[in-house]
């Protein structure tokens, strides 16, 4: 079992930054990758960023060149910069987890999320 918890949510103006947070614990075989969704009211959860745990990256063309996702693969953390941010940006924020099962297939966790609001 693995738990996600994300911070560093909250309000911020357009045109500012912020920088969110996903540790994760638990029992981990392996991961594959972590990345980072959002889902704003009404809306279907979208992929913001994502990066396998050798570094490779990957971006929503609306986020790319003002969010950069990273990773510091010795404490399961996983950090998403946001900066330029615009009101369409807000959106509830959760944290993924892809996990290597001993017998090569993939576990898929979630953290609980966290509010980004832009707005001024």
């Amino acid at each position: 079992q693995v738990q996600l918890v994300e911070s560093g949510g909250g309000l911020v103006q357009p045109g500012g930054s912020l920088r969110l947070s996903c540790a994760a614990s638990g029992s981990i075989l392996s991961i594959n990758a972590m990345g980072w969704y959002r889902q704003a009211p009404g809306k279907q959860r979208e992929l913001v960023a994502t990066i396998t745990w050798g570094g490779r990256t990957n971006y929503a063309d609306s986020v790319k060149g003002r969010f950069t996702i990273s990773r510091d693969n010795a404490k399961n953390t996983v950090y998403l910069q946001g900066n330029s941010l615009r009101p369409e940006d807000t959106a509830v924020y959760y944290c993924n987890l892809t996990e290597v099962s001993r017998f090569g297939g993939l576990n898929y966790y979630w953290g609980q999320g966290t509010q980004v609001t832009v707005s001024s």
